[in-house]
């Protein structure tokens, strides 16, 4: 039987084992599913009771806090509340069938707790009216009145002036405690009020004798009529917070309590449904886990015996055909495959492994072609090297020629002069000794062979100084660059080394150097790479940036980047690159000038010792006609590892 059969029968078996097994599971499902919907129905009317229960409660603090402190917030709220305990009721009683006998009694009892809200709203505004009518009104007219009287009585003298006095403190005290009683219900409070308010009743008559005008009579008798409406208005103020105080004690908290024994009562009966849901629930989960134990147990016994069966008829032949390929891997192409003519999969296999060795064996001897091929390529390789080499040297060497006769030249002036200023200088004094041997010379012969030799020591002193200069910075710069010496060496000072070792060729050339480096920015890095790779730039641009003796500049511009870096940046003035000869410019062998003497080699070791040597960055800005940039971003530190990157010295004529 092919393998593929013989797997099916063993997927065909573990199907209809998850076929029997999702048809119990689905039973059991279903079955638990019974039970967990009437366990969840049971659980979501128990959140709605404790959802009504704390609303409830919510409502009563917030109904006393509006009767303590009314505001329009806090009626909001109670509405917001309302509505909320209200929908639930209205929404929640027919879709649970649990609660729809209780959720009537429910429903009266807390819709006669809300409209006791509504009667507690009325009282309090009839509070509110009776306070700002009946107390703050005839409050506000006795102090008008008071004001009235203390007017008419003039001077401090007059005799009416104690008792009026007395009668204004007890008025303001009677205010004040009568305000104390409508914010605190204090009775204390009321009572004071009211005892102030006859001492100011029974001074009346006292300030009426010592009145001295029909105008603090009229006054004083309207006081005493004002003061009689303010005591009445006390007196009704605590019948309204008495009713008040009722209707919270019956309609707001009584009802409330009973809200709150109907939802205990309803939460007692769902903690007993909910017992005996979870109870059906964990009897039908045990039975459905008995019968799934069984069924698995009795499939998975034949599926392991299939399974071992079919296994066993793969097995044995693979191991063959295993045996058959590390002999294969280790070089032994002489042991027999077998199996090959068998029908099923692992007769394709054998077949397949059979041509793997015949493929093998056709491998090593390609293998050893190859190896042939590949020391020919080896050979070619290093005698291209060798070439490469030479040329390197080459360009080296005439470099080198070129800057050392550019020196030479520029050497041979201060040199010149010195010797014509000493040869003048031998004659003068020869003929200042034939003076002398003549007979007595005059001080003014004198001062001027002085002023003569003096000149003639300055000059000779200034031009050979400008020859030791050039010599010593020639010197420097062929150090460098024989050596890779890596050290500390100013930035500025290196650079102009530099620039006087190339400016003969570029004076001759008609092209002007300018140099702008500041002093102070010190590397420790390789200054023959760096002179170097300045050189190389330079005479790139007396080839190419300034064709046919065209006049130009070059800028050598430098700054500091931070704590760690430099930037230097050496442009000109020439005629630039094409987009095309830009892209390829650092590509080795890549000339514009091929059969004129360039190699190609210029810019792609330039961009090699910035990179590899001095451990920077190289970049390239130009356009056709707008002249050419280089920028290099180079560390202040190298690492000590680049010391062993050899230093090149190649003058390509070429861009790249």
């Amino acid at each position: 039987m092919p393998i593929r059969w013989r797997i099916l029968s063993i997927a065909v078996l573990n199907s209809a084992v998850v076929i029997i097994l999702a048809g119990l599971i689905w039973n059991g499902a279903m079955a638990l599913g019974r039970a967990w919907d009437e366990v969840r129905e049971v659980r979501e009317s128990d959140i709605v009771l404790v959802l009504l229960e704390g609303e409830a409660g919510r409502l009563q603090n917030l109904i006393h806090r509006y009767i303590n402190e009314p505001s329009p917030e806090i009626f909001a709220e109670i509405l917001l509340v309302r509505e909320a305990v209200l929908g639930t009721l209205r929404t929640r009683k027919p879709a649970d069938p649990m609660l729809a006998d209780a959720m009537e009694g429910l429903a009266g009892v807390t819709e006669r707790f809300l409209d006791g809200f509504g009667d507690l709203r009325a009282v309090q505004a009839a509070i509110t009216g009776v306070y700002e009518n009946e107390v703050l009104r005839p409050a506000r007219e006795m102090a008008g009145l008071y004001s009235i009287v203390e007017g008419a009585a003039g001077r401090r003298e007059a005799l009416i002036w104690p008792a009026l006095s007395k009668s204004r403190e007890a008025f303001t005290a009677s205010l004040v405690a009568a305000n104390a009683y409508y914010l605190s219900l204090a009775s204390s409070a009321a009572d004071e009020a009211r005892r102030n308010l006859e001492t100011i009743e029974r001074t009346i008559p006292v300030l009426s004798d010592l009145a001295e005008d029909d105008m603090q009579r009229a006054a004083l008798e309207a006081l005493g009529q004002r003061a009689s409406a303010f005591r009445k208005g006390l007196t009704a103020l605590g019948e309204r917070f008495a009713a008040r105080t009722h209707i919270l004690r019956t309609a707001i908290d009584g009802n409330q309590a009973s809200m709150i024994s109907t939802i205990d009562e309803l939460q007692s009966e769902m903690r007993r449904r909910e017992n005996r849901a979870q109870a059906t629930l964990e009897r039908t989960l045990a039975a459905i886990f008995r019968q799934v134990l069984l069924v698995a147990t009795g499939f998975l016994l034949a599926i392991l015996v299939g399974a071992a069966i079919v296994t066993r008829s793969i097995r044995n032949p693979l191991k063959e055909l295993m045996s058959a390929m590390h002999a294969i891997v280790a070089g032994h192409y002489g042991q027999v495959i077998r199996s090959t003519r068998e029908r099923d999969e692992i007769g394709a296999m054998a077949r397949a492994v059979e041509v793997f060795r015949e493929n093998a064996i056709a491998k090593r001897q390609a293998e050893n072609d190859l190896r042939a091929a590949k020391e020919n390529a080896e050979t070619a390789l290093t005698e291209l090297r060798e070439a490469q080499k030479s040329l390197i040297d080459a360009e080296k060497l005439a470099a080198l020629g070129g800057l050392v006769a550019g020196v030479a030249h520029e050497v041979n002036n201060p040199v010149g002069i010195s010797l014509t200023v000493a040869s003048s200088l031998v004659r003068r004094s020869e003929v200042f000794a034939e003076e002398i041997a003549k007979g007595p010379l005059r001080r003014s012969k004198l001062d001027d062979f002085v002023s003569g030799t003096n000149d003639a020591a300055q000059q000779l002193v200034a031009n050979l100084h400008r020859a030791g200069e050039l010599i010593q910075s020639f010197k420097q710069v062929a150090v460098d660059r024989s050596h890779a010496e890596l050290r500390d060496f100013d930035l500025h000072e290196a650079t102009e080394q530099i620039a006087a070792s190339v400016r003969p060729v570029l004076r001759k050339a008609q092209i002007t150097l300018a140099v702008e480096v500041p002093d102070g920015i010190v590397m420790d890095s390789f200054p023959g790479s760096y002179g170097q790779v300045l050189t190389n730039l330079f005479l790139n641009s007396v080839a190419h940036a300034f064709p046919d003796g065209q006049a130009g500049m070059i800028e050598v511009r430098a700054r500091q980047l931070g704590a760690n870096h430099a930037e230097v940046i050496v442009s000109d003035d020439g005629v630039g690159m094409t987009e095309d000869v830009r892209r390829r410019a650092f590509d080795p062998f890549f000339t514009t000038r091929r059969g004129q003497g360039g190699t190609g080699l210029g810019l792609h070791i330039i961009h090699s010792l910035v990179t590899q040597s001095l451990g920077g960055k190289l970049t390239l800005d130009t356009a056709l006609g707008h002249g050419t940039t280089f920028r290099m971003v180079l560390p202040r530190r190298v690492s000590r590892a680049s010391a062993d990157v050899p230093v090149l010295q190649i003058t390509d004529r070429t861009h790249g």
